[in-house]
Parts: structure tokens; C-alpha cells; sequence
């Protein structure tokens, strides 16, 4: 009897770390994905992915919400040209996941092209089995 305890852990350990593994994938491709979307103003696809409550902030202070988030991306207020992503990693807690990254990110704002090098975060929560981006913010790397 003192052997199943073990039994079982060995077998369950490495299904949780596969779990953890295909989450971190999960929203590595989502966080991705939605930065592909927002180049190519796929407004569909990025609506579905932010939660209603969102919170989006960029690195000059401007904070957005999900609908103004869309809607300057609709009407050219703000393009995203190209963004080049050098790292990102998540970490979980329970149904929350965190990205932390860096990257590349050129983009125009009112028509003046701007490059610039960025640190974000970006707070992932699950609902309803979906991930949504629920929080972002961005600052300006030195």
C-alpha cells in the first residue's frame, strides 16, 4: 500500500508539467496572436480576446479600454507597423496568467512614426475556459 502513493505521483507529475507546458503555450501564442491582429486591424479576432474590464496602458501613461483599444485601431488614430518580440515568459497563479516581455514595437500615432524599444505586462484571466487580456501596460526600455 505505501507504493501507491508514489505510483500515483510518479504518473501525475509528469501530466501536470505537461499541462503547465501546453498553458504556457497557450497564451505565449495568444499574446502573440494578438499582436498580429492588431497590425493587420483584425479587430474581430482582437475583440475577442480582450476582456470588457480591460485596462490597456501605454507607455507614454495613456490608458485605454477595450472599445477605445478598437476603436483607434479602426480609425488609424493608432497603427501598429511591426512589432518584434525578444522575450516573453508567463507565470500562473490559479486563473491568472502573467506576461512579461520585451520587444520592438514601431508603430504610428496621429500619423508620426515612432520605434520604440518596450517592457510590458500583460495580465491574463481565465473565464469561462477563454483566456482575456484583462490588464496591459508598457513602459519605455532605457
Amino acid at each position: 500500500m505505501k507504493r501507491l502513493p508514489s505510483f500515483v505521483f510518479i504518473l501525475a507529475f509528469p501530466l501536470t508539467c505537461f499541462a503547465q507546458l501546453k498553458s504556457d503555450q497557450e497564451v505565449l501564442w495568444l499574446s502573440k496572436k494578438k499582436f498580429d491582429w492588431m497590425i493587420h486591424k483584425k479587430v474581430d479576432s482582437l475583440g475577442l480576446v480582450l476582456d470588457s474590464d480591460l485596462r490597456y496602458v501605454h507607455s507614454n501613461g495613456w490608458s485605454e479600454t477595450k472599445q477605445e483599444v478598437l476603436d483607434d485601431l479602426l480609425s488609424g488614430k493608432l497603427n501598429y507597423i511591426a512589432i518584434d518580440i525578444h522575450t516573453a515568459q508567463v507565470r500562473f497563479y490559479e486563473q491568472t496568467a502573467i506576461v512579461n516581455g520585451t520587444g520592438k514595437f514601431q508603430v504610428t500615432m496621429n500619423g508620426n512614426p515612432l520605434t520604440i524599444e518596450l517592457g510590458y505586462t500583460e495580465v491574463y484571466v481565465k473565464r469561462q475556459g477563454k483566456w482575456l487580456l484583462a490588464s496591459r501596460h508598457a513602459n519605455r526600455m532605457p
